[in-house]
């Protein structure tokens, strides 16, 4: 079904205010409890006249929640919408953003970069992890590549081979590290957002923002690929140009999203297989609607994280997991209806 200009204004609108609810909402929460008037008026304070606000709880605000929710809310973004794009290339409601396997080299990358101290540095394992990831889906693509063109299950099982070899090599690197390193592993591999900052925004913004961008400057040919690939060719659809470069994307902003939280599971799984469910398939407004919606739902999983054993604070992973794993059986006994 093919939605409106309106449509998609209007939903995406909708979104947007829920996206600005859940984080005032987030940014009140934690083991200090900060009143919604009092969170308002430092975000004005510090909106009209650039400066630090005086006192512990304005810097707690700016400087601890703020950068923490906007990462959240930016990493599920581009999940949610890497999600959207392989399960429209792979025609498969339960694909996700790590089929391609750039979760094993992501984590391949920050374990290495971990045990061999990189880490002490506030870049070295999202550095790291980024460039495990972007290793991993150019050996991919070289590996699954058949003559010109991308086979959908060539690819495939390329990244089912080298992911599992990656976590073979991360398994064993695990069974030798002391106890201080296994835990900050585990915690990573687990999903982690307590590194969050600035800087981290500003490094990966532009490519998940660019590729974002780009994927829906797909969505045309991308709403074709879901009827088939033969019925898209004959609509004028360059496949193997679409798929190429739509694989490429979704992959960059996966790598992304991974290098500075490590691997959470489910967003790129449940949140567009929702959106669709809800407005239908058309990817003009499915991708933007499952960008914010995707945004909604980490930030809430990463405040629950957070705040629901403060102060101890669990792996936000742990809480996508909680909510993912029915919503995925779900699809397992739909699909077999």
């Amino acid at each position: 079904m093919i939605v409106s200009p309106k449509k998609i204004i209007t939903v995406c609108s909708l979104f947007f205010c829920l996206l600005l609810g859940v984080i005032l909402t987030s940014l009140s929460l934690g083991a200090a409890k900060i009143g919604l008037p009092h969170v308002l008026r430092v975000l004005i304070h510090h909106a009209v006249y650039f400066d630090s606000p005086a006192g512990p709880e304005g810097l707690i605000i700016l400087y601890v929640r703020l950068p923490r929710i906007l990462l959240a809310g930016l990493v599920g973004a581009a999940l949610a919408v890497a999600g959207c794009s392989f399960q429209a290339l792979l025609r498969n409601p339960l694909a996700d953003p790590y089929i391609l396997g750039v979760s094993s080299g992501s984590a391949l990358g920050a374990v290495s970069a971990i045990l061999f101290g990189l880490s002490a540095t506030s870049f070295g394992m999202p550095l790291a992890s980024f460039c495990g990831a972007i290793i991993t889906v150019m050996l991919v693509f070289h590996v699954g590549k058949v003559g010109r063109g991308l086979h959908t299950n060539t690819l495939l099982l390329a990244g089912v081979i080298i992911s599992s070899f990656f976590s073979a090599i991360i398994m064993f690197l695990i069974s030798v590290v002391q106890n201080e390193d296994l835990a900050k592993i585990v915690f990573w591999l687990m999903g982690d957002f307590s590194f969050a900052n600035y800087r981290f925004i500003l490094i990966i913004l532009p490519y998940i923002a660019g590729g974002m961008v780009a994927l829906y400057s797909y969505a045309r040919g991308l709403n074709l690929m879901v009827m088939g690939e033969e019925t898209a060719v004959q609509l004028g659809i360059d496949v193997d140009r679409l798929k190429k470069m739509a694989y490429i994307f979704a992959s960059l902003i996966t790598a992304a999203a991974v290098s500075v939280c490590g691997l959470i599971g489910f967003v790129g799984l449940i949140i567009p297989h929702s959106v669709r469910m809800l407005f239908g398939p058309d990817h003009r407004l499915l991708i933007p609607a499952s960008a914010l919606m995707g945004a909604c739902f980490l930030i809430a999983s990463d405040t629950i994280a957070r705040t629901i054993a403060a102060p101890t604070e669990l792996p936000v992973g742990a809480v996508t997991a909680t909510f993912g794993a029915p919503f995925f059986i779900y699809l397992l006994k739909k699909r077999r209806v």
